[in-house]
């Protein structure tokens, strides 16, 4: 159970170990690990077959040969309910596999159980009123993180070493994060999406992407280079059919790195500012450059932009094809009030917040897009935008960035639709669809749970309240570093993820 991705696919590979001696060793230890965490949804019945056929085999069947794979429950497996949390597909089995199911198997992987999500996705907790609340296996009081949190439970109890989940705002990255593992989600288009559920299916202007998660980066880079294959440029041709490029991932050359340890939105806690600069300066130790960086026009990325577009149909899709006549788990019910609230409201509470909690208030009274016209200019407001992020990137002659990878660390379940606000760390490589990963390098200290109490954030409103209340106490508690590629550049970006995982990572 101990042993790496790599190590262990070379074993199963070469005879050394069976498919279905580790598939039974893995699922023993998932199993104990849900019983703690109720990180999983369901097994995956044909798990034991397959394993068999690969030990049938007599010869490797791919890179992942016999390796057990866990899937997040959005992903279709055919004749399996995929429910998202939602009791109405309960009865709706899937008539065939996600494309990166089929790929997987293809490869030799053997899929043996789905993990657990928030209802609809759309959320950074990870609680469903189906299969219930995932656990952090840190500390049972708060959340894995989500949408991908009981694939990052899971495998930071040992139960996985390779998982699948999507990102769509940090979905991958920020159970990655609560749980001190490594995540990684790609530019959009470089792997399949197709079988898929989203919360907002025919959203425009955030891009989700499937990403991947594993205990070290090297897995990371294994689990990407199975997928870019022709197999998969085969079954979804809307798939770029780049390869993987490995001998850019083991490049040696110095890297020059942009850094920044603060967005002004979101001002992060003590913990996460200092894992950035405790990277950077390892990094610039080792030899490389790092260059600071001020991301341009911040409010406007993630104000006027991501939640404009997040929201652009006023939560209608989440209310009526996800929730209609359905128990809303305690944990969103918040978050979707604020997101079906009519306009009018919304100006009312707008106003009367802004003397006293301005960014609150411009978060509340910014204008819905109401129309395909409004639609159209903030799409196209988006794409002046990267235009001017690429633009500044260009100017200090960088193409890859160190950041924090949220505003705090692993927050109370009760306070993940109230500190949304931190996820701006990472929904921002969504809108600019950067590729970008987290890798684990500290703790909370003493020391950083001290400085919390100095600390007022923007300038001590309503969100620095929620975060600051949700953070008191995370000693011990990881803390990851993210970075971030320029698009279609994935091998660079996990490539400075490998880098900074050796010379500071939790281990």
């Amino acid at each position: 159970m101990s042993l790496t991705l790599q190590t262990l696919s070379q074993q199963l590979g070469d005879g050394q170990l069976s498919a279905v001696q580790v598939l039974q060793a893995f699922q023993e230890k998932a199993t104990a690990v849900n019983d703690e965490l109720n990180c999983l949804t369901e097994p995956i019945p044909d798990a034991l077959v397959r394993a068999q056929r690969v030990d049938a085999a007599g010869q490797p069947l791919g890179l992942l040969h016999g390796v057990p794979v866990s899937i997040k429950e959005n992903y279709n497996i055919k004749g399996m309910a995929t429910t998202m949390g939602v009791t109405k597909y309960l009865d709706s089995p899937a008539d065939e596999d996600a494309v990166i199911v089929q790929v997987l198997k293809k490869q030799g992987a053997v899929p043996f159980v789905k993990t657990n999500v928030p209802q609809t996705l759309l959320s950074i907790g990870c609680s469903n009123p189906v299969f219930g609340k995932t656990l952090n296996p840190f500390d049972p009081t708060r959340s894995p993180g989500g949408s991908s949190g009981g694939e990052a439970a899971l495998i930071k109890g040992g139960g996985s070493v390779l998982g699948f989940g999507s990102d769509v705002g940090g979905s991958v990255r920020v159970p990655a994060h609560f749980c001190g593992i490594c995540g990684f989600k790609p530019t959009g288009r470089r792997i399949s999406d197709r079988g898929l559920l989203k919360g907002s299916p025919g959203m425009q202007g955030v891009i989700s992407s499937p990403g991947v998660m594993a205990r070290d980066v090297d897995s990371l880079a294994l689990g990407m280079k199975a997928l870019l294959v022709p197999d998969m440029f085969l079954l979804d041709p809307q798939v770029v059919p780049i390869p993987f490029r490995q001998e850019t991932y083991e490049d040696k050359k110095p890297m020059r790195i942009g850094y920044f340890t603060s967005l002004r939105f979101c001002p992060p806690t003590p913990s996460m500012g200092r894992a950035v600069i405790m990277a950077k300066e390892a990094l610039k130790k080792a030899g490389h450059t790092l260059v600071a960086f001020d991301p341009p026009d911040e409010f406007r990325a993630f104000i006027d932009l991501t939640s404009r577009l997040i929201t652009a149909d006023n939560g209608r899709t989440v209310s009526t094809m996800w929730l209609d006549d359905e128990v809303i788990d305690e944990y969103l019910e918040g978050q979707i009030r604020v997101w079906t609230m009519p306009h009018y409201l919304r100006k009312i509470q707008g106003f009367l917040l802004k003397p006293f909690w301005p960014r609150v208030a411009r978060s509340f009274s910014h204008r819905l897009i109401g129309s395909v016209y409004d639609l159209w200019q903030r799409l196209a407001e988006r794409e002046k935008y990267v235009e001017q992020f690429l633009d500044e990137l260009k100017k200090k002659n960088l193409d890859l960035l160190l950041c924090p990878a949220f505003g705090a660390p692993a927050c109370k379940p009760e306070h993940a639709g109230k500190i949304m606000a931190a996820a701006a760390y990472t929904s921002l490589f969504n809108l600019l669809n950067f590729p970008a990963g987290v890798v684990p390098v500290t703790m909370v200290t003493e020391e950083d749970d001290r400085m919390l109490d100095d600390w007022r954030g923007y300038g001590n409103d309503a969100f620095d309240k929620f975060i600051k209340e949700t953070t008191k106490g995370a000693v011990g508690l990881p803390v990851a570093v993210q970075c971030v590629g320029l698009p279609w550049q994935e091998e660079r970006c996990l490539r400075l993820m490998k880098e900074v995982e050796t010379l500071c990572s939790l281990g």
